[in-house]
């Protein structure tokens, strides 16, 4: 449906009902006027480069999320289709907007949705991967308590030596008093003992504290414009997230390129793609561990290829025949049994690279030795006059 079109002198011609409706801009403030003169609170910048492109091109340029004030101040997003119009006069610019903002929202809270079900998922296992130091920081914090009394008992008694020594008076049976102590204490067992407690008890709290930012980073619904991101720190979380799901069939080795630069990210929507691989991967090598009898290997590797950020995510598992690999990636299609896949894991994962970051996800395969999927992510974000999309 038209919204409004101008002609070659950028002068307004014509404002529908629906712009009107859009914008709450009544038609005598526009028609006739310069449309540069709208009061549209926007972004002018990349609409009128739009439109020139339009009228000196004779192409149709779409731009997929323009944001805009509305006149009660709330932030709003239109999709516009601006088309030359042909006519004996010159060439008119028609634009055609759809207000995409209630489907924004839905999708962003589809995406967070799909999220809290991954971690709701994999909540138990997250309870068991902090379970495990919790229970042997108790344990060692009991074993301190414990040496703590029974050294203090020996600083008592050691204690009252001293005091009587500055009294040049050392009964024998108070020195075997001390004595008694100290072997009751052990004390050449906790001297060598507390520091490996104390460094054991802080290994598992980092571990903790690992799980619980990774958790937090992961399940964080994060912006919903992209921005700058720390790729490897990201793919650490993931991996620490979902190490339940592949500890018992795979060890991860990760390959990450510390000269990787910042890659303009969705963030959220990432990870969720990411950890939809990871577990796709421990699942196919969970087959062959069946046979083989022994742990399989993932691996994922970062690294920049010109002006793309790479990931490899590769699994020793069983590869992909090549009569469903064009299948892999089509909603619900799964070779697992029925209960044990949705078939929507690597659908999401190539929405998100594909459709939400302009990247792109191939996969290589061999039948029984194992699969790479490989994610390319741009690493500069076009600006909003690079982001048109031209049609013939």
């Amino acid at each position: 449906m038209r919204s409004l079109s101008e002609d070659a002198s950028g002068t307004v011609c014509e404002w529908t009902s629906r712009a009107e409706n859009l914008f709450g801009i009544p038609l005598p403030e526009v028609l006739g006027r310069t449309f540069r003169d709208a009061s549209i609170n926007w972004n002018w910048g990349p609409i009128l480069d739009a439109v020139d492109r339009v009228i000196n091109t004779l192409s149709t340029v779409h731009l997929d999320k323009v944001p805009f004030r509305a006149r009660d101040d709330r932030q709003r997003f239109l999709k516009l289709t601006i088309s030359p119009l042909c006519k004996d006069s010159g060439v008119d610019a028609v634009i055609m907007g759809e207000d995409i903002t209630e489907r924004l929202v839905l999708e962003h809270d589809l995406a967070q949705a799909q999220k809290l079900e991954s971690i709701g998922q994999l909540a138990a296992g997250i309870a068991h991967e902090i379970n495990t130091p919790i229970q042997f920081i108790g344990d060692n914090i009991r074993f301190l308590s414990d040496s703590f009394t029974g050294l203090l008992a020996v600083l008592d008694r050691h204690r009252e030596l001293l005091m009587s020594a500055k009294s040049w008076n050392c009964p024998p049976d108070l020195i075997e008093a001390c004595e008694a102590e100290t072997q009751r204490a052990d004390l050449d067992y906790v001297t060598e003992e507390i520091p490996r407690a104390i460094a054991q008890t802080t290994e598992g709290v980092e571990r903790v504290a690992k799980i619980v930012r990774a958790m937090k980073d992961f399940a964080h619904p994060g912006s919903d414009e992209k921005v700058p991101v720390n790729l490897n720190a990201a793919i650490e979380s993931t991996v620490t997230v979902s190490r339940n799901e592949w500890k018992y069939v795979a060890d991860v080795k990760t390959d990450l390129d510390p000269d990787l630069p910042p890659v303009p990210c969705l963030l959220s929507q990432l990870n969720q793609a990411m950890l939809n691989m990871i577990v796709n991967a421990a699942h196919a090598i969970a087959e062959t561990v069946k046979v083989a009898g022994q742990k399989g290997l993932i691996t994922i590797a970062s690294r920049r290829d010109g002006d793309a950020a790479e990931i490899r995510i590769t699994d020793t598992g069983t590869g992909i025949p090549e009569e469903i690999r064009p299948k892999i990636f089509d909603p619900f299609f799964t070779t697992k049994e029925v209960g044990k896949g949705t078939g929507q894991g690597l659908a999401i994962a190539r929405s998100v690279v594909v459709g939400k970051h302009q990247g792109t996800i191939a996969v290589e395969s061999e039948v029984g030795k194992g699969t790479t999927f490989i994610i390319r992510l741009p690493l500069h974000q076009p600006g909003s006059h690079q982001d048109m999309e031209q049609a013939a």
